[in-house]
Formats: structure tokens, C-alpha cells, sequence
């Protein structure tokens, strides 16, 4: 608790009146993600919202760290604080604090939500109740040196058998260079990674419907126990502390060849001051080995969620419109890469001929899905346990097989 508390306190110090009317109606806080370009781009947006609406609105920075970002989250949420109206949220939380926040049903009409992604909506629907509207989706993509590969006749990876033999010949060439690097510190991000090889292998998904484990089968257990030989190899030892900005700061930086990370990374790597500027391509993830490997990578993406205990739930929901409509979404998309959840804003034209946008269009096609819906408010406590198994297995403490042995087998 005294964790959480200092989190909050050193988060609502960070809060930041945006803009001040003369006669504001009234203040509305939201949280945002830290994370990269994330809170600039929150800012920017909210900010319009106020000036056009003549309200004020307050910032509140949470962590970057996922994990911590729930805590602060069902900590405030549980001692009914009223600190923050909008709440942006993972993908894999509406079934874990689906009782806290409104039922935007109630507010929003449903001609409104037509547009967007309706697998999004659905998984922000909670017993038939509506707890947030998607903002950005997300997938787990392979990023690469194309100056690299041109030097040394590669093309870019399609199994990881390709990524292994292409890491190992640039790092045999070039001095300082690491062949992978990803996000392997004992947190979410493990999971939508330990995801990607388990899938991309035939190993299918992590829960069954009904709750059971299905991860502990001989696909699965390879391609894990696989990617435990990267570490030390292609993959520096230091990447089981690494998540996805200590990931982007390594191959930013111009000391990997490899990279998996979310879209959001895509924009920072081609900023003008980028060591990397205009040398990075994009492509699905790797696949594994046999027929039923396929290029996958993990849903992700965040939506906005309006409190319960909200003062001003009418304008908070207002404001969630505005950040997840049409202009404000294209903005996002070509400013920092973030990939809009309504169909339309494809078709601009900004996006529509963009080689990122296409390849990640692609990459939706075939996405592995965390099993939150399944294991609802049990799944903080399931990815906890998979991600200790998987990262053990990587720190070379048993098989995965043996790991995964230890993971309770019924979510439901």
C-alpha cells in the first residue's frame, strides 16, 4: 500500500492544468500513459477538447510500467476517488475493473460505435455493459535494420530459424551490435511476447474456452525453451530486465538488428534526431517451424474508461468522444504511429498509401489474443504465474515444460 501511495502521489504531482478559461464549466481529469510520445499526445489532444469546449482539464501521469499503472488503478478505484474522471486502459483490464467504471451504453448512441473495430468493442463489453470505447489498437510487430541486411544480402526474417542465421552474420560483421532484442523483464509485456513464439509455432493459444490451460503442449514448450537461447546469443543477457522503451532505446540507439516491439515505436525511431532515422523496416513477426506455424503477433491497444465515481460523467464522456473520434485519431496516427480503432481513418489519405499502416493492417489480420476474457478477474493473477514460468525458463531455471507444470490448470 505505501508503494501504491507514493505512486499516486508522485503521479497527481505531475498532474498539469491544460488550459484555464476565464469561465470554465467545469474540470475534467483523464490519466495517460507515459510511455514514449504517449503523454505529449494526450495533451495535445485534451487540450483542444478544452479550448473548444471552454472546460479545463487536468493530466495525471501514471507509470509506464503496466503492472504498477493497475495497482495505482484499483487502489484509487477501491477508495472511491474521485482524482481521476477517464481512465485509459490496457486491452486485458475491462474484465478486471469492469465494476468500477460507467456503462457508456448509457451515454454514447449505438450508431456512434458502428465505426469502430467491433472485435474492440467487444472486448470492452463486460455482461452486456460497455465499459470503455477504444482509443489505438496494437500488435506485436518485428522492426529491423534495413541498412543491415542490405549490407550483408539479407532479406528480412520469415521464421526465427531466418531471424537467428541473419542476427548471427550482422553481429559476426559489425562491432557493438546486438542480433534481438525484446521485451523480457517478468511483466505483461513476457506474456504478449512468450504469446507471439507460442502461437507463431503451432502452439495455439493460452486458455481453452473453458478456462483450461493449453500452453503446456510440445509446440508451445519449443518455442519457448527456443527463444531461452537467444539470451547470452543474439539476445544481450541484460534483455530480461528490458521493456518495450529499454527494448527501443537499444535499437534506437543503433545496437540491435532486431527489434519486437508495438507500433508506437515506429514514429520515435524516425524522429529527425533518430541515430536509426529512415533505416528501420517493418514487417509481421517470425513464424516458427512446421505446418502449422504462422506470423502473428499480440492484440494489444488501450481504450477510455469514465469512473463511476466521476463528478462530471457527461463531460468526461464528451471528452472520450473527442479523443476517440475521426480528426483526433488521424492526428495520433500520423504524429506518433498510433494505429487508429475506427475502420474509416485507414481510408485518409495520410494513412492510406503509408507502407507502416499497410504492413500493420496485414498484421491485424492474424493477431494471438490474450485469454482476459476468459479468465476475467482471475487473469492478473494468471499472466503473473505464466509470466514467472516463462521467465525462468529464459533465466535458464528448468524447461519450460517443467515451468509451465507449475501453473494452476483451471482459470474459470
Amino acid at each position: 500500500m505505501l508503494r501504491t501511495a507514493s505512486l499516486l502521489a508522485a503521479s497527481l504531482a505531475l498532474s498539469a492544468a491544460l488550459i484555464h478559461p476565464a469561465q470554465a464549466k467545469v474540470t475534467v481529469s483523464i490519466s495517460c500513459s507515459s510511455l514514449g510520445i504517449e503523454m505529449e499526445l494526450c495533451r495535445d489532444g485534451a487540450q483542444a477538447w478544452a479550448k473548444q469546449t471552454g472546460n479545463e482539464v487536468k493530466l495525471v501521469s501514471t507509470p509506464a510500467d503496466a503492472q504498477e499503472r493497475l495497482a495505482l488503478y484499483q487502489s484509487l478505484l477501491a477508495a472511491k476517488s474521485d482524482k481521476i474522471d477517464i481512465f485509459q486502459i490496457d486491452v486485458v483490464w475491462p474484465g478486471i475493473l469492469a465494476n468500477q467504471f460507467l456503462d457508456l451504453n448509457q451515454f454514447i448512441e449505438p450508431a456512434k460505435l458502428d465505426g469502430y473495430f467491433q472485435t474492440l468493442i467487444a472486448n470492452n463489453t463486460v455482461d452486456g455493459k460497455l465499459v470503455a470505447v477504444p482509443w489505438f489498437v496494437d500488435a506485436g510487430m518485428l522492426y529491423y535494420r534495413k541498412d543491415l541486411l542490405d549490407k550483408y544480402g539479407l532479406k528480412a526474417p520469415e521464421t526465427w530459424a531466418d531471424l537467428e542465421a541473419a542476427a548471427k552474420q550482422v553481429m559476426a560483421g559489425e562491432q557493438g551490435i546486438e542480433g534481438y532484442v525484446f521485451q523480457g523483464r517478468s511483466y505483461e509485456g513476457l506474456v504478449c511476447n512468450a504469446l507471439e513464439w507460442i502461437v507463431s509455432n503451432g502452439g495455439g493459444g493460452l486458455l481453452d474456452n473453458g478456462g483450461q490451460a493449453s500452453f503446456n503442449n510440445p509446440q508451445a514448450t519449443a518455442a519457448v525453451d527456443r527463444a531461452k537461447t537467444w539470451i547470452g546469443g543474439i539476445a544481450p543477457q541484460g534483455v530480461l530486465s528490458y521493456d518495450e522503451e529499454q527494448a527501443r532505446g537499444a535499437f534506437q540507439s543503433g545496437k540491435a538488428v532486431f527489434m519486437r516491439n508495438w507500433p508506437y515505436a515506429w514514429a520515435l525511431v524516425n524522429a529527425p534526431d533518430s541515430p536509426v532515422k529512415d533505416k528501420v523496416g517493418v514487417v509481421p513477426l517470425p513464424k516458427g517451424d512446421g505446418d502449422k506455424a504462422v506470423h502473428t503477433g499480440t492484440l494489444g491497444g488501450q481504450s477510455l474508461a469514465v469512473s463511476k465515481y466521476s463528478a462530471n460523467p457527461k463531460e468526461a464522456v464528451d471528452l472520450v468522444l473527442y479523443l476517440a473520434g475521426a480528426e483526433e485519431e488521424k492526428r495520433r496516427a500520423v504524429k506518433g504511429a498510433f494505429n487508429p480503432s475506427l475502420k474509416s481513418v485507414y481510408n485518409e489519405p495520410e494513412l492510406k498509401d503509408d507502407a507502416f499502416f499497410s504492413t500493420f493492417s496485414k498484421i491485424l489480420e492474424s493477431v494471438a489474443t490474450r485469454p482476459a476474457a476468459v479468465a476475467g478477474k482471475g487473469y492478473n493473477q494468471f499472466s503473473s504465474q505464466f509470466v514467472r514460468a516463462v521467465h525462468a525458463t529464459l533465466q535458464g531455471q528448468g524447461s519450460a515444460a517443467d515451468n509451465f507444470a507449475s501453473i494452476r490448470t483451471s482459470w474459470k
